[in-house]
């Protein structure tokens, strides 16, 4: 980390930065990466197979795509995000994707020093976020190639690791090593401050503005600390111009909020198994661990469980045939593990005899409540009650952003501003050509927290504030 950045961490800075973020996932790393000055052309020669974003990139030769329009080069694109920088992005990078085919991307980039936005990029974990905290033999549920930041795809870094692709897909660990390894490649390292804790963000209107300023530009006060590897803390304050918050969802894992949930055997992270596995409180000769949830992450835990001979008690509210179950809307072919637990879900029920040695299913099963001597309560669908005993319990519902450093947890940031912000049902507003907020100048969200969950199109973020922060940079005076 150069002098200038050590030091505006060290004590409050009168200097505002241009730019902070918040946040060091593959959000926080794409977006510092564009601001680092590295700048994305179409190659030359260069056809894409959509016939009318192929025109209308030959209209501005020579100019790179974060100076073009980007809602007049979005217009009339399709696919599975709803954000429209985030499918042109993606139609750039991965050009015939989703017809299975496997194009070159039609951009080049060229690194223009001149260019760079000065930052930081604050984050709890390495580089990577979040993925650093998943277990790492975990497959990803997206292929490889959908991980990749720009010009460095996953499967060539795999192909030098000697490492390769599962099924099309990477596990958690390959891709969070991947990560770090970007930056480092990239040479972004100077600009990333890893055990950073962001406590509080505030928003004022700035005394110091230009003449040629119709009203005064926002100015934000970040403050937070630092974790050393003794874990004392070291508190921090900067000023920045713009705030870009990245931070993901994985923060707080979310609560059934009955009772017993907080007694020392009911965690609500994968870890907590894992850890249990290497102390040996948990063995093939345990009462069950019960696993409560029917996405993803109880899958993985699932998984996880009966790789390791582990009994599993396995309990959700949906029924089994429920079209909102995320299995049921995942290709057989491309996830054969999660269709394994979906048939397992499906065919193994307390009402049935078990096919599958070591696991139980309990479909429309809404747990009451914990008891001290690990006895799990449950009502089932005939409103009845069902008593478990267990080893431990792995409540597995889903995880909520950590926004307790904004005004009201960002609940005014929201789209209904009445309601708890939500990555899924409720994301912060924002223009959808520039990621800043709707409701506040300077103040910009990516990734989950604008409605993108997938690595594949939270680039597309990325690429919208990068373009809006260069204009910003553009129109200030010499």
């Amino acid at each position: 980390m150069s002098s200038w950045r050590h030091d505006s961490l060290r004590a409050s800075s009168s200097d505002p930065l241009p730019v902070v973020i918040i946040g060091n996932g593959p959000s926080g790393i794409c977006l510092s990466y564009l601001l680092s000055g590295y700048i994305p052309y179409v190659k030359p020669g260069a056809v894409h197979p959509h016939p009318l974003l192929q025109r209308k990139l030959t209209e501005a030769p020579g100019v790179s795509i974060l100076d073009q329009d980007l809602e007049y080069l979005s217009e009339g694109l399709e696919g599975r995000s709803q954000s429209p920088v985030a499918l042109l992005f993606d139609a750039l990078l991965r050009p015939d994707t989703d017809f299975g085919g496997s194009l070159d991307s039609v951009l080049s980039w060229k690194r223009q020093k001149d260019r760079a936005i000065p930052h930081l990029v604050l984050g709890r974990n390495l580089p990577g976020g979040a993925w650093h905290s998943i277990e790492g033999s975990m497959v990803t549920l997206s292929q490889g190639q959908w991980m990749s930041l720009p010009d460095l795809q996953v499967k060539d870094w795999m192909r030098k690791k000697c490492r390769g692709l599962r099924n099309s897909r990477a596990t958690a660990g390959d891709i969070a090593h991947y990560y770090r390894d970007y930056v480092i490649k990239k040479g972004l390292s100077h600009n990333f401050v890893s055990g950073a804790v962001v406590t509080a963000v505030e928003w004022a209107k700035s005394e110091h503005c230009s003449p040629e300023a119709q009203a005064p530009s926002p100015l934000f006060q970040v403050t937070g600390y630092l974790t050393a590897k003794d874990h004392s803390r070291q508190p921090f304050s900067l000023w920045a111009h713009n705030v870009v918050l990245a931070t993901g969802t994985f923060d707080s894992p979310a609560m059934l909020g009955i009772p017993g949930e907080t007694l020392p055997f009911v965690h609500h992270e994968l870890s907590a198994l894992e850890a249990a596995l290497r102390a040996g409180t948990v063995n093939p000769t345990s009462d069950p661990v019960l696993i409560v949830g029917a996405g993803l992450s109880a899958a993985d835990a699932v998984l996880f469980a009966r790789h390791y001979n582990i009994q599993v008690i396995h309990a959700f509210r949906r029924s089994v045939h429920d079209p909102g179950l995320v299995f049921n809307q995942l290709p057989k072919m491309l996830y054969p593990e999660y269709h394994k637990v979906q048939q397992m879900m499906r065919d193994q029920s307390i009402l049935s005899p078990s096919p599958y040695e070591g696991y139980r299913s309990l479909p429309e099963h809404q747990p009451l409540l914990f008891k001290e001597d690990r006895q799990a309560v449950f009502q089932d669908p005939q409103g009845g009650q069902q008593l478990f005993g267990v080893s431990m319990v792995l409540v597995l519902i889903g995880s909520h952003p950590d926004l307790s450093y904004l005004p009201r947890a960002g609940a005014d940031l929201a789209i209904d501003p009445s309601q708890p912000l939500s990555p899924k049902r409720n994301p912060i507003d924002v223009d959808p050509f520039t990621h800043e907020s709707t409701q506040q100048e300077g103040l910009y969200a990516l990734g989950p927290l604008a409605g993108d969950n997938f690595v594949r199109f939270v680039q597309g973020g990325a690429l919208a504030a990068a373009s809006s922060l260069l204009k910003k940079e553009t129109r200030k005076p010499p």
